[in-house]
């Protein structure tokens, strides 16, 4: 587990991550790509599952992890799997701000 997860969040953190400062920082998170969207760009990554039921269980989850830090990421449940996408809105970029709630999403899939 990353120690990106422990770490509090940064209360108006404005600093948009440039791209050498969060490919350092996705090296210690697995299977996180960053998605150029055509919007704005964002964190992404696919957890998998054996059913429908399991997907929904782990969204639940994140959005509970969400709820509680004010911080609130995309998210796509499918049968099977569901994609969880970070990105701060107000600031059209990763913040590491993202990165700590990506570490703390796989934190869950963990636990």
């Amino acid at each position: 587990m990353s120690t990106l997860a422990e770490e509090s969040l940064a209360s108006g953190d404005k600093n948009v991550l440039d791209d050498a400062a969060l490919k350092s920082l996705l090296a210690n998170l697995e299977g996180w790509t960053l998605n150029q969207a055509p919007d704005v760009p964002r964190i992404e990554k696919v957890f998998k599952f054996p059913d429908f039921a399991s997907a929904l269980a782990f969204t639940n989850r994140v959005g509970e992890l969400a709820e509680q830090e004010n911080h609130h990421p995309a998210l796509l449940t499918e049968w099977g799997k569901v994609t969880v996408s970070w990105w701060t809105h107000s600031q059209g970029g990763v913040l590491r701000n993202d990165v700590i709630m990506a570490a703390r999403t796989d934190r869950l899939k963990e636990g």
